[in-house]
């Protein structure tokens, strides 16, 4: 009796073991339903019945981590920044933070894992929480599992910037120019960032490397060009010899741009507005008569050259 007690007893638990293990399998398989389910919700932008379905897959399969991500955005497109301070609204982006942050530690595919960061850090973004001390850290994540990528050093820079922290994103800038030399973007971004602290030479001398990464690309120049015209045109603090020597330098410029492309219509146009400022600052009338006529030739080119390229559009 003892041994078939004992016996019973081995029974149950080994029958228990495979109801448990069956269960495992049922419930993965009712996991995966609701995720194919889901799955086809969220493509069909059905947020708030493709989150119930993701809800549902996580509560049978807690494992299967990619879900948290696509659970967080889909109560991220539920919320509406215009309704900000409703509290089923504001509800919407806490869960979304959360499952969010599940999605950075949980996610077994590196790029969900990746998307999971950048989402959360567009979650604390302006627009939505208005948290740059919680970003800061999300995006510190996203550089370490991606250190070679410049884009996440350009938001941390943007967050240092907006929170006032000038020193930090120029280091944070000038960190992504170090580890991606040759990207032409790296330049760009770092430029943007001292226009908008109003130091002119720190501008060009980015945009200037940007011409030596890129020696071939006729835009490098243009845009080069653009900056010279832009403050030998706008800033009245200048002088006449400092207001020639910047349209000069836009002239050397935009020479090169149209000499690697000669139907490049935006330079022949930058061409013609530096002609006439050259025009404006010289004192001697013939020379003033010969860049005008020179302008208004590239001025009529420049429409041609437009007119041709919506033509080739139709």
């Amino acid at each position: 009796m003892k041994i078939g007690s004992s016996a019973a007893s081995l029974v149950l638990v080994v029958a228990l073991g495979v109801a448990f293990a069956g269960c495992g399998k049922m419930n993965e398989v009712r996991a995966m339903k609701s995720i194919k389910d889901a799955h086809k919700l969220y493509q069909a932008n059905d947020w708030r019945a493709a989150a119930e379905k993701y809800e549902e897959a996580l509560q049978l399969n807690p494992s299967a981590g990619d879900m948290y991500f696509y659970l967080g955005n889909a109560y991220d497109n539920m919320y509406r920044p215009t309704r900000k301070g409703e509290a089923n609204n504001d509800s919407y982006l806490a869960k979304a933070i959360a499952n969010y942050k599940l999605g950075s530690e949980r996610a077994q595919t590196p790029v969900v894992k990746q998307r999971s960061l950048q989402y959360l850090v567009n979650a604390y973004g302006p627009e939505k929480l208005n948290d740059p001390t919680q970003a800061e850290p999300v995006v510190k994540a996203m550089i370490d599992l991606e250190p070679n990528e410049p884009t996440n050093y350009f938001v941390l820079a943007d967050i240092y910037a907006d929170s006032g922290e000038y020193e930090l994103a120029e280091q944070t800038y000038l960190k992504a120019k170090e580890v991606r030399p040759n990207d032409p973007a790296v330049y760009m971004q770092l430029a943007g960032f001292y226009n908008s602290q109003g130091d002119f030479e720190k501008t060009i001398a980015a945009v200037t490397d940007r011409t030596k990464v890129e020696p071939n690309n006729p835009e490098a120049y243009q845009t080069l060009a653009t900056y010279y015209w832009d403050k030998a045109y706008r800033d009245f603090r200048l002088n006449e010899k400092e207001k020639l020597q910047y349209v000069l330098s836009g002239l050397e410029a935009v020479d090169k741009a149209v000499q690697i492309k000669p139907d490049y219509m935006e330079a022949v146009a930058y061409k013609n507005l530096l002609l006439r400022l050259q025009a404006n600052l010289s004192k001697d009338p013939a020379e003033q008569q010969r860049l005008l006529r020179e302008a208004d030739q590239l001025r009529d080119k420049a429409e041609a050259l437009r007119k041709q390229k919506a033509a080739g559009t139709q």
